[in-house]
C-alpha cells in the first residue's frame, strides 16, 4: 500500500478533527482507518446530541459560529468565559486536571468550534435541554448553549462529507492492530483490513480510536468489580486497541484510569446502544426527582448541581448499588420536563395515580422502605423557597441523611412515573501522556516520534467527572493540534 504523510486511527470527532486539520497544514496524503464498517461508522461521537461546550463573551461570537443566528429580547444566551470554563474543569475533577492541557482546552475551544463551523459543521441552540422559559424569556443555562444541527448522526455525516471535499482517503473494516515502532521512530500502522493483515507507512500516526469501555475485561480491570455489568452507551469498537498499541511500546499512561464517564442508563437497554434509538437510552433529568435503589432508598444528593456537572459520575453510583439498579421517581408536576428519551416506548417505566400503587408494581424495589423515603422527603422539602430550574434554587430539603440541595419538590401530584436505570457507560478518562503538540510522550517524558493522540485517548483531562460537553470539544480541539503538529513532520 503507498506511504501517507498522516494516518489517523479512528473516525470519530477527535479524529476527522485531525485529518482536516493535518490536511490544512500541508499534509497531502491523509489517511483515516475506521475499524467499524461504514453502516457503524463514527465511533461514540454518533451517539452523542453534538452538544460542544466552549467558551463565548456574548452574542455577537454564537454569531460568528450561527451566522444566521437571530438575536431577540426573549432569548437570553447568557456568556460563558475561559475563565467559567477553567474554573468548572477544576470543580468537578477536584482540581485535579492537568493545568497545561485543561488551559489549551478552555482557551482554544471557541476557535475550535469557530473553525468546524467554518469547515461547515453547521450549529444551532440546544433546546428543551439547556434552556427554560422564566418570566418570560428563554433563558440558557449551564454554559452549553449549542450542539450540532442533527446531533450526533448529523455530526458524523457532516464531517465525512467535509473530509471528501478535503480530498481524504478512509478506509472501513480496518482495524489498527499494531504500530510499526522501529529506530525509535513510528513508520506507520499494522492492520487487519477487511479481514486481512496489511502493512501501511506513513511519517507519522494519530491514534485518535478511544477508550476502552467497550471491553468488559478492561473495565474490569481498571475500574474495578461490578464494571463488567455495565451497559455501554455508544459504539462496541472502543476496545482500547490504541492505548494497548501504544502501551506496547513504551507511551507513558496518564490520567485517571480508574475514572470514566457513566450515566443513568435504562435497565432493560442492550449490552451495547442501538443506533436507532442511540443515546436515548439515557435517563438524566434525576434533578427533577428522586432516585431510589432496590433497597427502597436514595443514594445520590440529585440537586447537588446542574445536571451537566453530575450526571457523568452517578452512573458509577449505581453500580454500587443491590443488582446495580436504581428507580428515577417523578410525579406530574414536572414529567413536561423530562428529556425525550424518557417518552420513547422502550424506555422501562412503571405509571400510576398513587404512590402505593407505583411502588407495587415494581418488584425489583423494597415498596415498604420507598415509601418512608418518599413520605420522609415530602416532609423535609423547603417549599418556602421559590423553585427555579435555571439557577442553583436552594429549594432543598432537612433533617434527612442525604438531603437534596436543590429544586426539591415534594412528589405529591397524580399521575406518578417510576423508570428503571442501571449503569450506561461512555468514556474511559485513563489515556496517554501528551505535551502540548499533542505527541505521545514515552516512559521517561520524551516524545515517541511520529506518534500523536487526541479524544477519549489524552489522559489527565477528567478526572472522576466532566462537564457536559465537554468530551466533543476536547476531541476537537486536541484533534487540531494533533493535525497540525503531525502535518509537520
Amino acid at each position: 500500500m503507498k506511504n501517507y504523510d498522516v494516518i489517523v486511527v479512528g473516525a470519530g470527532n477527535a479524529a476527522l478533527s485531525a485529518a482536516l486539520s493535518a490536511k490544512d497544514n500541508g499534509a497531502e496524503k491523509v489517511l483515516v482507518l475506521e475499524k467499524a464498517s461504514s453502516k457503524e461508522k463514527g465511533g461514540n461521537s454518533r451517539y452523542t446530541n453534538g452538544a460542544y461546550r466552549f467558551a463565548y463573551n456574548d452574542f455577537s461570537d454564537l454569531k460568528k459560529v450561527i451566522p444566521n443566528l437571530k438575536n431577540s429580547n426573549s432569548i437570553d444566551y447568557g456568556k460563558y468565559s475561559v475563565a467559567d470554563f477553567l474554573r468548572d474543569m477544576n470543580k468537578v475533577t477536584d482540581g485535579k486536571t492537568d493545568k497545561k492541557l485543561s488551559k489549551i482546552l478552555t482557551s482554544k475551544s471557541f476557535e475550535t468550534i469557530h473553525w468546524l463551523s467554518k469547515k461547515g459543521l453547521k450549529f444551532t441552540p440546544i433546546k428543551g435541554r439547556q434552556s427554560f422559559k422564566v418570566n418570560g424569556v428563554m433563558r440558557y443555562w449551564g454554559g452549553l448553549t449549542l450542539e450540532v444541527n442533527g446531533q450526533g448522526e448529523k455530526l458524523i455525516d457532516s464531517m465525512l462529507k467535509i473530509i471528501k471535499k478535503n480530498k481524504i482517503e478512509i478506509l472501513y473494516d480496518t482495524a489498527a492492530t499494531d504500530l510499526i515502532y522501529e529506530d525509535n521512530i513510528i513508520k506507520g500502522v499494522k492492520v487487519i483490513s477487511k479481514n486481512k493483515p496489511k502493512t501501511i507507512t506513513a511519517k507519522s500516526v494519530v491514534l485518535a480510536c478511544g477508550g476502552f469501555e467497550s471491553s468488559p475485561e478492561m473495565r474490569t480491570r481498571y475500574l474495578g468489580p461490578g464494571w463488567e455489568m455495565a451497559k455501554v452507551r455508544g459504539t462496541k469498537h472502543n476496545t482500547g486497541d490504541g492505548l494497548s498499541m501504544a502501551l506496547k511500546i513504551g507511551a507513558s499512561p496518564y490520567g485517571n484510569w480508574s475514572g470514566c464517564h457513566a450515566v443513568f442508563h435504562d435497565m432493560n437497554g442492550p449490552e451495547f446502544s442501538d443506533l436507532k434509538i442511540s443515546n436515548k437510552y439515557r435517563k438524566i433529568s434525576y434533578p427533577w426527582g428522586i432516585v431510589l435503589n432496590a433497597n427502597g432508598e436514595r443514594f445520590v444528593d440529585e440537586g447537588e448541581d446542574f445536571r451537566n456537572f453530575t450526571y457523568a459520575k452517578f452512573g458509577k453510583e449505581v453500580i454500587k448499588q443491590p443488582n446495580q439498579i436504581g428507580w428515577q421517581i417523578f410525579d406530574h408536576k414536572v414529567r413536561h420536563m423530562l428529556y425525550p428519551e424518557y417518552d420513547v416506548k422502550s424506555a422501562t417505566m412503571v405509571r400510576a395515580n398513587s404512590i402505593k400503587e407505583l411502588l407495587k408494581k415494581i418488584s425489583s424495589i423494597n415498596s415498604q422502605k420507598a415509601l418512608k423515603t418518599i413520605n420522609d422527603f415530602n416532609k423535609a422539602v423547603k417549599e418556602e423557597v421559590k423553585y427555579d430550574p435555571t439557577i442553583k434554587d436552594g429549594r432543598c430539603t432537612e433533617g434527612l441523611a442525604l438531603n437534596k440541595s436543590n429544586w426539591a419538590n415534594k412528589i405529591d401530584k397524580a399521575p406518578f412515573y417510576a423508570y428503571g436505570v442501571t449503569c450506561g457507560i461512555t468514556f474511559t478518562f485513563g489515556g496517554l501522556r501528551v505535551n502540548q503538540k499533542c505527541q505521545v510522550l514515552n516512559k521517561v517524558m520524551k516524545p515517541i516520534k511520529g506518534l500523536f493522540a487526541a479524544g477519549e485517548m489524552v489522559g489527565g483531562i477528567f478526572y472522576f467527572n466532566y462537564p457536559g460537553g465537554s468530551g466533543l470539544t476536547s476531541g476537537a480541539v486536541f484533534g487540531k493540534i494533533a493535525g497540525k503538529y503531525s502535518a509537520k513532520l
